[in-house]
Protein backbone atom coordinates (compact mmCIF):
# COMPACT_ATOMS: atom_id res chain seq x y z
CA UNK A 1 0.00 0.00 0.00
CA UNK A 2 1.23 3.50 -0.78
CA UNK A 3 0.27 6.56 1.23
CA UNK A 4 1.13 10.21 0.94
CA UNK A 5 2.30 11.94 4.11
CA UNK A 6 2.92 15.56 5.06
CA UNK A 7 5.46 15.79 7.89
CA UNK A 8 5.55 18.54 10.51
CA UNK A 9 8.89 18.26 12.35
CA UNK A 10 9.77 19.82 15.72
CA UNK A 11 6.27 19.29 17.12
CA UNK A 12 5.41 18.91 20.79
CA UNK A 13 4.05 15.40 20.28
CA UNK A 14 4.45 12.70 17.66
CA UNK A 15 1.54 11.08 15.91
CA UNK A 16 -0.97 11.18 13.10
CA UNK A 17 -2.92 14.41 13.26
CA UNK A 18 -5.34 14.55 10.37
CA UNK A 19 -6.17 13.46 6.85
CA UNK A 20 -6.21 16.33 4.37
CA UNK A 21 -8.86 16.75 1.66
CA UNK A 22 -6.64 15.12 -0.99
CA UNK A 23 -6.06 12.04 1.22
CA UNK A 24 -2.61 13.08 2.42
CA UNK A 25 -2.00 12.06 6.02
CA UNK A 26 -0.56 14.75 8.28
CA UNK A 27 2.05 13.42 10.73
CA UNK A 28 3.76 15.40 13.48
CA UNK A 29 7.12 14.32 14.86
CA UNK A 30 9.26 15.69 17.68
CA UNK A 31 12.53 15.21 15.81
CA UNK A 32 14.23 17.93 13.81
CA UNK A 33 14.62 17.43 10.05
CA UNK A 34 18.34 16.77 10.20
CA UNK A 35 20.41 13.67 9.49
CA UNK A 36 17.29 11.58 8.85
CA UNK A 37 15.97 11.91 12.41
CA UNK A 38 12.50 13.09 11.37
CA UNK A 39 12.25 10.40 8.68
CA UNK A 40 13.13 7.72 11.21
CA UNK A 41 10.44 8.97 13.56
CA UNK A 42 7.86 9.10 10.74
CA UNK A 43 8.59 5.43 10.03
CA UNK A 44 8.15 4.58 13.73
CA UNK A 45 4.82 6.44 13.97
CA UNK A 46 3.42 4.81 10.82
CA UNK A 47 4.62 1.32 11.78
CA UNK A 48 2.85 1.63 15.11
CA UNK A 49 -0.33 3.02 13.54
CA UNK A 50 -0.59 0.30 10.87
CA UNK A 51 0.59 -2.53 13.13
CA UNK A 52 3.62 -3.49 11.03
CA UNK A 53 7.36 -3.69 11.67
CA UNK A 54 9.48 -0.62 11.02
CA UNK A 55 11.25 -2.58 8.28
CA UNK A 56 7.89 -2.83 6.45
CA UNK A 57 7.65 0.98 6.15
CA UNK A 58 9.78 2.62 3.45
CA UNK A 59 10.07 6.19 2.21
CA UNK A 60 10.09 5.86 -1.57
CA UNK A 61 9.76 9.53 -2.48
CA UNK A 62 10.42 12.90 -0.89
CA UNK A 63 13.16 11.94 1.56
CA UNK A 64 14.14 15.59 1.96
CA UNK A 65 10.68 17.12 1.41
CA UNK A 66 7.75 17.71 3.73
CA UNK A 67 5.50 15.67 1.43
CA UNK A 68 6.60 12.03 1.25
CA UNK A 69 5.43 8.92 -0.54
CA UNK A 70 5.48 5.97 1.83
CA UNK A 71 5.26 2.27 0.97
CA UNK A 72 3.82 0.01 3.67
CA UNK A 73 4.19 -3.75 3.23
CA UNK A 74 1.33 -5.42 5.03
CA UNK A 75 1.97 -9.01 5.98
Amino acid sequence: MYIRVKVQPRSRESGIVDTMEDGTIKVRVKAAPEKGKANKEVIEVLAKEYGVRKSDVEIVGGKVDQIKLIKINES
